[in-house]
C-alpha cells in the first residue's frame, strides 16, 4: 500500500494504516536523524518518537505536496533545531575523536565513522549533506525542509564535501 493510500485510512480513523506508514518511514528517518545528531542514537530515537507523534496529530495537514517522507524529516527537523537551541553547544564543536584508520571491514564500522565524520561538520552542513547524499533528496526538496535559501543549502553542502574529503585525504597520507 503507497502513503497516500495509508495517509487517506488513518485520517478516516484506521489506527492501523497510521502504524504502516511508521513501519515504513522509521529506519529511514532514525537513519537521517542519527546523521544530523552526530551519532545520538537515544537522541535520535527520541525526536523520531515526537516526530511520528506529531506527524499523527497532523496528518490531516499533509496536503501531498511532495511526498510524506520529506513531510515526515520536515517535522523531525524542527523538532532537532529546537533541542540545538536549547542545547547548541553539544552539537557546534566538533567531536574529540582519536583516528586510528579509515579503513573499515564491514557496515557496522562503515557506520560508525560516518557518524565521527558527521560529528566534525556544523549542523546546517550536518543537516545539508545528509538530505543530499545520504537521502537523496535534491537542493530544492532541502530548501523547502529546512526553510533555508537555495544558494545557502549549495554552500552548506560544498563545505561539509570539501571538509571530509580533506580530512579523509588527511587521513590517507598518515
Amino acid at each position: 500500500m503507497n502513503d497516500e493510500h495509508l495517509i487517506a485510512r488513518s485520517i478516516s480513523g484506521d489506527d492501523s494504516a497510521f502504524s504502516q506508514l511508521v513501519r515504513n518511514h522509521q529506519s529511514a528517518l532514525r537513519q537521517f536523524l542519527r546523521r544530523i545528531t552526530a551519532g545520538d542514537h537515544a537522541l535520535a530515537d527520541d525526536i523520531a518518537q515526537d516526530s511520528f507523534i506529531l506527524a499523527f496529530q497532523k496528518l490531516a495537514q499533509f496536503r501531498g505536496q511532495g511526498s510524506f517522507a520529506a513531510w515526515l524529516r520536515k517535522l523531525a527537523y524542527h523538532r532537532f533545531l529546537r533541542v540545538v537551541e536549547t542545547g547548541a553547544q553539544k552539537y557546534e564543536q566538533p567531536c574529540d575523536v582519536s583516528w586510528q584508520s579509515l579503513e573499515t571491514r564491514d557496515a557496522v564500522e562503515a557506520d560508525i565513522l560516518a557518524e565521527k565524520l558527521m560529528a566534525m561538520l556544523s549542523v546546517p552542513e550536518r543537516l545539508t549533506i545528509t538530505l543530499n547524499c545520504s537521502e537523496g533528496l535534491s537542493h530544492t526538496e532541502i530548501a523547502e525542509i529546512t526553510g533555508l535559501p537555495l544558494g545557502t543549502i549549495k554552500s552548506h553542502i560544498a563545505k561539509a564535501k570539501r571538509r571530509l574529503n580533506d580530512f579523509i585525504q588527511a587521513e590517507a597520507v598518515a
